[in-house]
């Protein structure tokens, strides 16, 4: 079995300084998630065996301190297709894996979180916050088999940061 952690970014900051969108930095608010996530996947015992995230820096913030909060031992890949992704390169970046991963983390945005969840299990996430996690379980143990609609998946569970005390 394969599993992706789908990982929305901690919440950021509109009123910060910032030139562009990809620039954007965490708000204090979206840290505290960010760790409280980190710490709830080692409290799990399903800590990623890798880290692929977005290169905004949002989303690197939030995998950098989930890690380090977390204590995951897993290496980060930046890739930039999930910035301004497809589905298609979704599933590219995840079909490209070695398999000696066993639970890949995906640090991403919206709305592309949700459509592939959607497009994996039919499943309609109309709402994925911030620093929102979901566990999705694979019936394969080769990455490259992951196909939109035709892999068999399923939720494991789907966790916001305000469901953990």
């Amino acid at each position: 079995m394969k599993s992706i952690i789908i990982f929305r970014h901690g919440k950021s900051d509109w009123d910060a300084n910032y030139d562009t969108d990809y620039n954007r930095p965490l708000k204090t608010r979206g840290i505290k998630a960010a760790k409280k996530m980190g710490q709830l996947l080692n409290k799990k015992k399903e800590t990623p065996d890798l880290i692929i995230s977005s290169t905004a820096l949002r989303a690197k913030n939030t995998a950098t301190i989930a890690k380090k909060t977390g204590k995951w031992i897993a290496n980060i890949k930046y890739e930039k297709m999930i910035y301004e992704g497809s589905l298609n390169k979704i599933i590219s970046i995840i079909r490209r894996q070695s398999n000696k991963y066993n639970i890949i983390c995906l640090v991403g945005h919206e709305p592309i979180l949700s459509s592939f969840l959607f497009k994996l299990n039919y499943l309609n996430f109309t709402k994925f916050p911030t620093a929102a996690m979901a566990r999705i379980d694979f019936e394969t143990m080769k990455w490259n088999r992951i196909k939109l609609n035709k892999s068999i998946s399923r939720v494991n569970w789907f966790i916001k940061p305000k469901d953990i005390d």
